[in-house]
């Protein structure tokens, strides 16, 4: 049986109701031998936006100290099996049936969201696999969310927190803080990227209650970009580093925090690898260039395209800052998810576009073409709407494009362009 007919059949049994709790991902844990509590050290990393480019950073630096990493994040952009990387690299397909299958047969049939039982199973694997670290990144919020049910783990890391999923989270970046800081636990160490006053006393507030040590960008370190690479110093000194190869100066905020948090741990490799770390991480989708497939096919001789997963405005801020940085101003070829704030998105980014081409996110529920084409014409910018992206991209006449809004979107223009995550 192929991991594709496992992870259908796995959709049917989320429940009919859904309640913030972590009761069912429990109850599957205890019935399958507690897995999460073997585990080697963790680090679990919350936050809005840039979860997944600091897990990149954070495995980047501990293998170029030649340790051995487990990685979980979500969602994934192309394969599932980008969800859970074991010490030798992404879960093979037999180990992932195997996974699966175990955690299907004890489950029994009782409801269960998919996000909880593949997070169990990736817990299995990961119990079974010899690495030193594991770093796992939350899927939605903290408290509530299924990655929660680690208790003992060696730090907790909270990017920076803005406005999404306000609908589960809650409508201000306060108690949306309230619900990243959950992850925070007795007596250990927590480490902040830069935060907004609101978000950071909130975190202030429970760590001090959790009397967890915290460390917080701009406080405990600093990070700033300087003659072509950047800066960092903490309490053991300062480093001059080069810059990530991740694009977008809002990455050097990232690395730091992975760094600060290594630093601070004792386990951070000596400057050679740090350096070597920063110019080969790795995160797609994170202003990534396109470089091959039958996109390219579309534009003019010339033309550079780039793709970036970002889909609330404060990753629309960062974006918008990187290319404004960068001196670039692009088509855009943007497609969003039903529910996200296409109007603010759209606000953020007029700034550094040329003009909008508008197109769905095929098989997702997500805001009308011709909705955010108006949207965009709305703020001034020429825009129309495209039934896919292959037809925008024709009618893209900048020096450079960029095609955002949505991860589900990134991995359709990956998948479609030959470049899957590996």
């Amino acid at each position: 049986m192929s991991s594709d007919t496992l992870l259908a059949r796995l959709h049917t049994l989320h429940p009919k109701l859904i309640d913030l709790s972590l009761g069912r991902a429990e109850r599957l844990l205890a019935a399958l031998g507690s897995p999460h509590l073997k585990l080697p050290p963790v680090l679990h990393v919350a936050g809005t936006n840039g979860k997944g480019s600091t897990v990149a950073h954070l495995r980047a630096m501990l293998e170029a100290d030649g340790k051995r990493v487990q990685t979980y994040i979500s969602p994934h952009l192309v394969r599932f099996h980008e969800r859970i990387r074991l010490s030798d690299g992404l879960i093979s397909e037999a180990k992932l049936v195997d996974v699966l299958t175990r955690c299907e047969a004890v489950n029994g049939g009782r409801p269960i969201t998919f996000f909880e039982i593949t997070m169990v199973a990736a817990f299995l694997a990961f119990s079974e696999d010899e690495a030193d670290y594991c770093i796992v990144e939350v899927g939605l919020g903290g408290r509530y969310d299924s990655t929660n049910v680690l208790e003992a783990k060696l730090a907790s890391l909270i990017t920076p927190i803005g406005l999404d999923h306000q609908s589960f989270l809650g409508d201000t970046v306060g108690q949306i803080a309230g619900e990243k800081a959950g992850i925070i636990r007795p007596g250990t160490p927590v480490f902040s990227a830069e935060q907004v006053p609101e978000a950071l006393a909130v975190i202030e507030a429970e760590a001090a209650m959790q009397g967890a040590p915290l460390k917080a960008a701009g406080r405990d370190w600093t990070a700033s970009a300087a003659g072509g690479g950047w800066t960092f110093s903490d309490a053991t000194g300062s480093l001059r580093l080069p810059m990530p190869a991740l694009v977008g100066a809002h990455q050097i905020g990232n690395a730091a925090l992975a760094l600060a948090c290594l630093r601070s741990l004792g386990i951070a490799p000596a400057t050679d690898r740090i350096e070597a770390a920063l110019k080969a991480v790795s995160w797609p989708a994170r202003l990534q260039p396109i470089t091959r497939g039958p996109l390219l096919g579309s534009l003019e001789k010339g033309t550079k395209l780039w793709l970036d997963g970002g889909h609330n405005p404060h990753a629309a801020e960062a974006l918008a800052l990187a290319l404004a940085l960068a001196g670039r101003r692009l088509d855009l070829v943007i497609g969003m998810l039903a529910g996200k704030d296409a109007a603010e998105f759209l606000r953020v980014l007029a700034p550094v576009a040329t003009s909008v081409k508008a197109v769905p996110v095929a098989g997702e529920a997500c805001h009308d073409p011709e909705h955010l084409a108006e949207l965009a014409r709305g703020l001034g910018l020429k825009a129309q709407a495209f039934p896919d992206v292959q037809s925008a991209l024709r009618y893209c006449h900048s020096l450079e494009v960029l095609i955002c809004g949505s991860l589900y979107l990134a991995g359709q223009v990956l998948e479609t362009s030959g470049m899957i995550p590996d």
